[in-house]
């Protein structure tokens, strides 16, 4: 199912149920990717933690190194 049929149905229900109609997909896209790109400006320095190629990843239970 993708979003536009998601949407229909989920208007459908709120207009069975008396309840207001949910946003259109994608209605709020433009102000999250501008609140995201505000946050990265505001905080540069912010990088995701990286392992050394030496340190031995994380294989999950029943994995023996």
């Amino acid at each position: 199912m993708d979003a536009v049929q998601q949407h229909m149905l989920d208007t459908y229900r709120a207009a069975r149920l008396a309840e207001p109609a949910p946003p259109p997909p994608g209605r709020h896209d433009r102000s999250v990717l501008r609140d995201l790109y505000r946050h990265w400006l505001t905080h540069p320095n912010t990088q995701p933690v990286r392992r050394s190629r030496t340190e031995p990843r994380h294989r999950g239970p029943g994995h023996s190194t």
